[in-house]
C-alpha cells in the first residue's frame, strides 16, 4: 500500500542539505551535540524524542527513535509510558483551552 510518508525516505535525510550546506552542517552539528550524554543520558533523551514524535505526529521520528530506544536498552513498556505521558501533555493543552472558550462564551452571552 503507498501512503504518504515512505520509511525508505528516512535514510535520506541527510540530503536534506544539499542545496543549503552549510545550514545544514549546523543543524545537524547541534542535532548530534544534543543527542550525547549530558544531564539526561541518550537512553532518556531516545525516549523524550519518542514521545515528542508522537506529539507532533512524524511518522519518520517515529520510526527512528523507536529504533533509538531500543538500542539504548529501553523496553516497550517504557516506551509505551512515554508515549501516554505525551498524550497526557497533548490532551491536556487542548483541554486547557476549554477555559478560553468558556471566557469568552460568557462574554458573548451577556
Amino acid at each position: 500500500m503507498e501512503t504518504y510518508y515512505d520509511p525508505q525516505d528516512l535514510s535520506k535525510f541527510e540530503e536534506i542539505g544539499q542545496e543549503a550546506p552549510d545550514l545544514a552542517a549546523k543543524f545537524f552539528d547541534y542535532y548530534n551535540a544534543v543527542f550525547q550524554d549530558g544531564e539526561l543520558t541518550a537512553r532518556e533523551k531516545a525516549l523524550i524524542a519518542l514521545a515528542v514524535a508522537h506529539a507532533v505526529q512524524c511518522p519518520y521520528c517515529i520510526d527512528a527513535y523507536t529504533q533509538s530506544c531500543l538500542e539504548h536498552g529501553s523496553h516497550l513498556g517504557e516506551m509505551t509510558e512515554a508515549v501516554h505521558v505525551a498524550n497526557a501533555i497533548r490532551g491536556g493543552a487542548s483541554l486547557v483551552h476549554g477555559v478560553q472558550m468558556r471566557k469568552l462564551a460568557a462574554k458573548l452571552s451577556m
